[in-house]
């Protein structure tokens, strides 16, 4: 049952402690990959070698949130990480209008710059997009990329097609576990399932039953079977097909060993 954690910040200092031993369980209950996108160009080296340690892959990128901490020549060494073949995608990048103080233009600028590096490598893009989706979007029709996975969507039927359109699956993770998330629940019934990829965000956005708690990788198999209940399929149809939309949008994850 091949399970695939497409958003895992395991480099984060939350796991410092107990890494193995989450990673050991997460992968006892069919969790057989993760991707572990690294969020600013600080963090590249440790994110690089946490994913070594533990058989993952990366994702390096430029992220929203930390926008303040981002300078012109952080561009120049994200390019030369992926220009050395050290991650298999660009991100985690994107636009963030929710939290305050964070500048549209400097956030719309830093996305257009990433995206034109994923083209120049060929590289598909993990996506942050939070109360953006519109704007993301029309930032992908301007830079064109070979496609990726927009990380925790939570927008409208209507614009979770323009993304599967430009070539990119949708994040579900813990926020669909709650029974309250009637309209995220709704989306992850109701997509094409060729469009789905499971994800964790931990140590974020944390499921209905470890609320107050750091999410890990071994909640991907119970968040899996939330959404495979969602969509009235086995979980092994659902494994399956999850794992397969990773692969195609992120074709140079690493083989199952």
């Amino acid at each position: 049952m091949p399970l695939i954690d497409t958003h895992l910040h395991f480099d984060a200092p939350e796991f410092a402690a107990d890494a193995a031993q989450r990673w050991a369980l997460a992968r006892a209950a069919g969790v057989v990959h993760a991707i572990v996108p690294a969020v600013m160009a600080e963090s590249f080296d440790h994110a690089i070698d946490v994913a070594e340690q533990f058989g993952m892959d990366v994702a390096l990128g430029l992220h929203p949130l930390y926008l303040s901490s981002h300078k012109a020549e952080h561009l120049h060494v994200l390019a030369h990480y992926l220009a050395q073949g050290k991650a298999v995608a660009v991100g985690e990048c994107g636009l963030d209008f929710y939290v305050p103080g964070l500048d549209p233009q400097q956030q719309e600028a830093l996305l257009l710059a990433q995206l034109k590096l994923a083209r120049r490598f060929d590289l598909p893009v993990i996506l942050h997009v939070r109360r953006a989706q519109d704007r993301v979007l029309k930032c992908l029709r301007q830079v064109r990329v070979r496609g990726g996975l927009a990380h925790a969507f939570n927008g409208s039927a209507q614009q979770a097609q323009a993304f599967i359109d430009l070539g990119f699956c949708l994040g579900f993770g813990g926020a669909m576990t709650y029974q309250g998330s009637q309209r995220i629940r709704r989306l992850a019934a109701d997509l094409p399932l060729s469009a789905l990829v499971l994800e964790t965000d931990g140590p974020d956005m944390a499921p209905e039953w470890g609320q107050g708690l750091p999410n890990g990788p071994e909640n991907l198999p119970r968040i899996a079977s939330v959404l495979a209940e969602l969509r009235g399929l086995p979980l092994a149809e659902l494994a399956e097909a999850t794992d397969q939309n990773v692969r195609r949008v992120i074709p140079a994850l690493r083989p199952i060993v």
